[in-house]
């Protein structure tokens, strides 16, 4: 999880084109697998949705979702501090290093829906977009799992920044997007793989029409010098009191739950507690 694993140019200059890359063999299987089970089980554990499928919204139906489970089980700590990710997220944003957004445990049932699109920054009360999430599925994403899917070199484009994620936003941005030649772009993920999106990348998700769950792990990652924003919608302003407690409009984004994983210097372990 630590280890440093050899991003090519031609990585980066994918990331700054297209808003997203996908790297194969980022991490070992078996270490998937070993943080996967104890993520599944958790995420099953903690998440507060018990309604069918058939009740519930579109948003709801999309994924069982839990976030900061690095303050729920010391155990998962390594795989969401992981210097491994966190460089690559720095050497992709180009910045000198990251900090912790937030993690996010997604978990798509058998029969799941779509995750309609949308742009994750819609959502962050931050001043620059230096930003990024990483997407790390915990088995094989076949195409009938409902793989993450990215409209490629989107993140250049301001339309649609204004949506949260509905069926509006599904409806409204996937047209937007192909008709301005954002092509949809939608693979497979092998364990291992893990994909880095920027935060205005418009991306979204299909159905899971398999009959296993679709289990993912996500981890935001900011530069490590990040300000608090202006919250401009009601989400922002949820999401600076619940992930940026006790800060403000431009203050440093830099609360107890914003650790600092990776830095161009060495890392002060006990600014990781």
């Amino acid at each position: 999880m630590d280890a440093d694993y050899l991003l090519g140019a031609e990585a980066k200059v994918a990331f700054e084109r297209d808003g997203f890359v996908k790297l194969s063999g980022v991490l070992p299987a078996a270490v998937v697998k070993h943080y996967g089970a104890e993520i599944t089980r958790l995420t099953l554990d903690l998440n507060a949705e018990t309604r069918p499928l058939a009740v519930r919204d579109t948003y709801d139906r999309a994924f069982l979702q839990v976030m900061n489970l690095w303050r729920d089980e010391e155990a998962i700590r390594p795989f969401v501090f992981s210097r491994r990710l966190a460089r690559i997220a720095a050497e992709l944003l180009g910045v000198k290093g990251v900090r912790l957004y937030h993690d996010q445990a997604l978990y798509k049932e058998p029969g799941g829906g779509i995750t309609p699109a949308h742009a994750d920054q819609y959502y962050w009360p931050l001043a620059s977009d230096r930003v990024v999430t990483a997407w790390i599925p915990l088995q094989d994403v076949p195409l009938d799992m409902g793989p993450l899917a990215f409209f490629r070199g989107s993140h250049h484009e301001a339309f649609g920044r204004d949506l949260a994620i509905s069926d509006e936003s599904e409806r409204v941005i996937s047209e937007a997007m192909l008709a301005r030649g954002f092509e949809l772009a939608e693979d497979s993920f092998a364990l291992g793989d893990v994909s880095f999106h920027a935060g205005w990348t418009f991306h979204r998700a299909g159905e899971n029409r398999s009959q296993s769950p679709r289990s993912v792990m996500t981890m935001i990652y900011m530069d490590r010098d990040m300000r608090v924003a202006e919250p401009v919608n009601a989400m922002q302003q949820s999401d600076l009191a619940q992930w940026l407690p006790g800060l403000g409009p431009g203050d440093a984004a830099a609360s107890p739950l914003n650790p600092l994983l990776w830095d161009r210097t060495p890392i002060n372990l006990g600014e990781m507690n």
